[in-house]
């Protein structure tokens, strides 16, 4: 089978190379892998090293998010069967609740992290645990975004935000968490609005249910938000860019409100005025994507919401830089990875 892999940090340092096919161990599943939708921890993680470790017995495969049919099991699998449908769950061993993790190093490590197996190549081999059934209604392409975007969206607004009918919903930019989140706020009654910096991607989330479109780069979009919410402001905010950003997010929540924060584009050190936070009651919460089961509550939902993921570009798995160039430059949804 082909596969990449690498042995350092550093987009040069990825190699796509050949390797056996895996034997399921005890309680594993041999997955084909048939699509694998890439996030911007994955660029981070390539380029970067993003909480990597590299193992010392050899080179390790990246990547998290990824579709499949599984062609094989070994001894006491009970939860798939050959010819059935999955989706990986990101973070290995995080059924429900709060999760594994201490309060040195935080919560529970992501496939493709050296810490276990990554998805980028044609088969894998994975404990049953790590792995979720297929919604029936979206091909492996579309399925494949579920498990990292989707799923951040979902406990945002759903698992945590519980948002509802008539509630007002902020979206930052145009990527595959806003636009899951987008998605999914208008499917449960609330009114969405969209803040980019780009008058093409606007007038496409229109199409998606964006009741407001905000371009930030000509207006001032927390005195926009203010104008068309009346002063309300925003109930629930998905703060996909973070850094100092989340300042102007606070500003812009409506008393009581809910900012879930997600992104690093800013940096990892954040700030917000203590006097906003405080006199509004916010509640600000951080997000690392999210438990098995609230997968599976999602991968129900997609068999029944009107929810299509939407996918911005395919590239065969031999071009997966030229797929890192395009998810570096920004793209309007997901960019998938597929064997061919």
């Amino acid at each position: 089978m082909k596969r990449w892999t690498m042995s350092t940090a550093g987009r040069a340092n990825l190699e796509l190379s050949d390797a056996p096919i895996p034997e399921p161990a005890v309680g594993e599943i041999l997955v084909k892998v048939s699509a694998v939708s890439l996030n911007y921890r994955d660029r981070l993680a390539i380029d970067e090293g993003l909480t990597m470790v590299f193992p010392e017995d050899g080179p390790f495969v990246p990547g998290s998010d990824m579709a499949g049919e599984v062609v094989g099991v070994g001894t006491q699998v009970d939860r798939f069967a050959p010819g059935d449908r999955v989706i990986s769950t990101c973070l290995p061993g995080w059924i429900e609740g709060p999760g594994p993790g201490n309060a040195r190093m935080g919560g529970p490590e992501a496939l493709g992290s050296g810490h276990y197996p990554g998805v980028l190549t044609e088969y894998v081999a994975l404990d049953q645990e790590w792995a979720v059934r297929a919604p029936e209604s979206l091909s492996d392409i579309e399925a494949s975004t579920l498990p990292m975007a989707g799923l951040s969206a979902w406990t945002a607004l759903v698992e945590q935000g519980r948002v509802h009918a008539g509630e007002t919903v902020l979206v930052h930019g145009t990527g595959g968490v806003a636009l899951f989140g987008l998605q999914i706020a208008a499917a449960h009654g609330a009114e969405v609005i969209v803040v980019s910096g780009d008058d093409a991607k606007l007038a496409r989330a229109k199409d998606l249910g964006a009741a407001h479109r905000i371009n930030r780069l000509t207006e001032d979009w927390v005195e926009r938000v203010y104008a068309l919410t009346r002063d309300r402001g925003a109930d629930h905010i998905l703060e996909t860019v973070g850094g100092h950003h989340l300042s102007r997010s606070i500003e812009a929540a409506a008393v009581g409100g809910h900012i879930s924060l997600i992104g690093i584009l800013q940096g990892y050190e954040i700030s917000g005025h203590v006097a906003h936070l405080a006199r509004k009651k916010l509640r600000i919460d951080g997000l690392q994507v999210g438990h098995r089961r609230s997968l599976e509550d999602l991968v129900r939902a997609a068999d029944h919401l009107v929810l299509r993921p939407v996918i911005a570009a395919e590239y065969t798995l031999s071009d997966l830089p030229s797929a890192l160039a395009h998810l570096e430059r920004g793209a309007f949804g997901k960019i998938v990875i597929t064997p061919a």
